[in-house]
């Protein structure tokens, strides 16, 4: 339940400050830290067309080392979990939706925390060193709705274009299942102006997709391990899954080091700052506890 009996709003933003409690926690399995630099097709791409997909990028047995502390915990804290299936928007029907594991479990702490990761996500944006703006753990229940069309960076309030998000499955994904569209090139287009993610974006974005001719390229089945990157203004969707099994998946959000809070210019970006860089203010770097460097590790 909610910390300090905390009301559940529907808000996923307001609604992970009140059950982000600190829970049980067990022992973290070894760090995710062996060195991986990106391919310079990788680098490529995500520069070109905004999104990419390392395979590989952790082994089988190790997500399979973290998978049942992050799954327990998304569970546990997941904003949307108590509202019932036929009562969700299409947005808190896409998925159960965590926010910061790292600051509840120390599985989840040392996952998003993970050097390999970090460093990747340093090579692949070209800069010299990244930040944590936040993690999720994204479930696609069976049956679960589509994700519709969006921006993620419409959220953020972050002045640089320097962000980039790593989606990672932990379960093998069949074509069926998949990973999520991308609309190739979008990010260079910025903020489109469009609205939040819901019914409403999917039919305006599905318009602009269609009237700008985009290309739009899914990276297909997926092991448990692989990774998908994209950057803050790629604009992506995700299918429903039509089977009966979960789809879990992790992601964190990495922002360059040195970037700083950006005009507060949505009501949006003002509860993401108190929730992911609190205290902070327009101009301040993105460097709070809550936004510790992962690349190179601080001291």
């Amino acid at each position: 339940m909610p910390a300090s009996g905390a009301t559940v709003t529907g808000n996923p933003r307001e609604d992970a400050a009140v059950v982000a409690s600190p829970g049980a926690s067990t022992s973290a399995p070894a760090a995710l830290d062996a060195p991986r630099g990106a391919p310079a097709a990788a680098i490529g791409e995500l520069d070109d067309l905004g999104h990419t997909v390392v395979r590989g990028l952790a082994s089988p047995d190790e997500v399979a080392r973290f998978r049942p502390a992050l799954e327990a915990t998304a569970d546990r804290i997941a904003w949307n979990r108590h509202i019932p299936p036929g009562q969700r928007d299409t947005y808190s029907n896409a998925f159960l939706q965590a926010i910061n594991l790292w600051l509840v479990d120390d599985v989840a702490r040392a996952f998003v925390h993970s050097p390999r990761f970090a460093r990747l996500a340093s090579e692949l944006l070209g800069v010299d060193g990244v930040r944590l703006y936040h993690d999720q753990a994204l479930v696609k229940e069976g049956g679960g709705g589509p994700t519709p069309w969006h921006q993620d960076q419409y959220y953020w309030p972050i002045e640089s274009p320097a962000t980039v998000t790593m989606w990672m499955p932990l379960v093998d994904l069949p074509d069926e299942v998949g990973s999520m569209t991308f609309a190739d090139g979008s990010h260079r287009l910025g903020d489109l102006r469009g609205p939040a993610i819901s019914d409403a974006s999917h039919e305006f974005f599905e318009r602009l997709v269609e009237e700008r001719g985009l290309p739009c390229t899914t990276h297909g089945a997926l092991a448990a391990g692989d990774a998908t990157f994209h950057t803050g203004w790629t604009l992506h969707r995700a299918g429903a899954n039509p089977t009966s099994r979960r789809r879990p998946a992790m992601t964190v959000i990495y922002v360059a080091d040195g970037a700083r809070v950006g005009p507060l210019v949505r009501p949006e970006q003002r509860a993401d700052l108190e929730l992911y860089v609190p205290g902070a203010q327009p101009g301040d770097l993105i460097a709070t506890e809550r936004n510790p460097r992962l690349w190179p590790p601080s001291a």
